[in-house]
């Protein structure tokens, strides 16, 4: 226990830490930190830039082309610059609650401080359930690598089951501090193979799924001309490809300095949106209607293998990250206010095992239930993505600041959080609707993939 006369603040008094004479850390969430136990505060500002793009690049650029070919490539690029901009502000609002409230965590801790014990529940629910969709959605998204790799050269729902295993290993790395070297590696990889993507369509006869006979012509359309269930979960999988941003809490909650948060928003959302677009475009553009989902199956056979091989470990760190999440929440919500939380006791891996195991096998149900990437994507990015990343922090904002002066800004950034809570609530309904019915045409049209299938799922398009 520390003492009063002990005590120095170590961010000037305003981050809830301190610090004693002997420099074990009191921290407002995990309690005293000392070298007995994993120190959840080491990522530095560097390390949540590659942490916060390893939560965005990964999954959701893999569906940006896809999106393009529903909307057209001007309104896909203009809704995806508006979706950038909606959640690079909930991310601001997420740095931000976080210095005025050290004690948050996640977004259930948000949730308690809105709307009390109900926005706990169902801000907490809500944030494991996308995390553990996501990794889900990364499971699949693994399983299609192999099937790529080996030429399907095992039955598809083994591979799902490889992949869980593994992820659920990784995942069940303590802190976010050991895991950045995973996310350094693991940006590095999808990065890198998308651009190999890129340079293939650009340079290559025909993609993949193209006709093999005669002249290819890409059929790229400006403007699209979707029906609204389309356009609707296509939105929805632009905003998966930015729904990171509640993990950001986890982040900046293990960050040495939260206050550098705000720095480390505004490199990754750069880099995020520039690649997004950069890579959206140009494989639209070559590939037209004829783009996979995943993207990566798009090039030629050759390529695609390559391209699958060296963003096997994006996907794996991807897939890694959401598990860990989902896994931290239920692990500091079963054991917060204990000793167990911050010492390496019997209990502490017993939660913490327990916490990660069940996620990564639920997980591992979801890839199998619903092997229909793109149709996944557009679920979660609509059910829960929205749901956690666009109505809470307007209402953080309001939480702050509703008792403040009422200026002509306080007025505008009123109208403003209750434009992004509307618009929210509406991509949620509009777009779950859009997704469960793309999901029902993949199941009924010819070739469909079916729950727990050995079919290969590498040459979707």
């Amino acid at each position: 226990m520390l003492h009063n006369d002990e005590k120095i603040a170590a961010d000037g008094g305003e981050s809830g830490d301190y610090v004693d004479t002997q420099g074990t850390t009191q921290d407002a969430v995990f309690g005293e930190l000392t070298e007995e136990g994993p120190n959840y505060r080491a990522v530095g500002w560097k390390g949540a830039v590659v942490l916060m793009l390893k939560t965005q690049i990964g999954l959701g650029v893999l569906s940006i082309p896809e999106v393009f070919d529903v909307l057209g490539l001007i309104p896909g690029v203009i809704c995806l610059i508006a979706i950038a901009i909606c959640t690079s502000w909930s991310g601001y609002i997420v740095g931000r609650f976080k210095v005025n409230h050290p004690d948050v965590y996640g977004l259930d801790d948000v949730g308690r401080k809105i709307l009390g014990r109900l926005g706990y529940e169902v801000f907490g629910i809500a944030f494991a359930l996308f995390c553990i969709f996501v990794a889900g959605s990364g499971i699949l998204g693994i399983a299609t690598s192999l099937n790529a790799l080996s030429s399907h050269g095992a039955c598809t729902a083994i591979f799902v089951a490889v992949a869980a295993v593994v992820c659920f290993s990784l995942g069940s790395i303590q802190t976010l501090g050991r895991i950045s070297w995973l996310a350094w590696a693991g940006t590095i990889s999808i990065l890198v193979s998308i651009l190999i993507l890129t340079i293939s369509v650009g340079i290559q006869d025909r993609p993949s799924s193209a006709p093999t006979e005669g002249e290819f012509k890409s059929d790229y359309k400006l403007f699209g001309s979707p029906g609204a269930a389309e356009a609707f979960a296509a939105l929805s999988s632009i905003v998966f490809a930015y729904a990171g941003v509640p993990a950001y809490f986890n982040i900046v909650s293990e960050m040495r300095e939260p206050r550098d948060f705000t720095k480390s928003l505004v490199y990754c959302q750069s880099i995020m949106t520039t690649v997004y677009i950069a890579i959206g475009v140009v494989v639209y553009y070559y590939c037209g209607s004829y783009v996979a989902s995943p993207a990566l199956g798009s090039a030629g056979p050759l390529m695609k293998k390559v391209c699958y091989g060296i963003a096997l470990l994006g996907l794996i760190v991807s897939t890694t990250m959401y598990i860990h999440f989902s896994a931290k929440y239920l692990f500091i919500r079963s054991l917060r206010g204990t000793t167990h939380l911050a010492r390496n006791t019997k209990t502490h891996w017993v939660a913490w095992i327990g916490s990660t195991g069940g996620v990564a096998l639920t997980a591992y149900v979801i890839a199998s239930a619903i092997p229909v990437f793109g149709g996944l994507v557009s679920l979660v990015g609509a059910l829960l993505g929205t749901l956690i990343c666009f109505q809470p922090m307007g209402g953080m904002w309001l939480y702050d600041h509703w008792n403040k002066a009422r200026t002509a800004k306080w007025t505008m950034m009123v109208c403003w959080c209750f434009f992004i809570i509307i618009s929210g609530t509406f991509l949620m309904i509009s777009g779950t609707y859009g997704s469960v019915v793309g999901i029902i045409d993949s199941y009924n049209a010819s070739g469909g993939s079916a729950a727990w299938s050995c079919a290969d799922n590498s040459n979707s398009s």
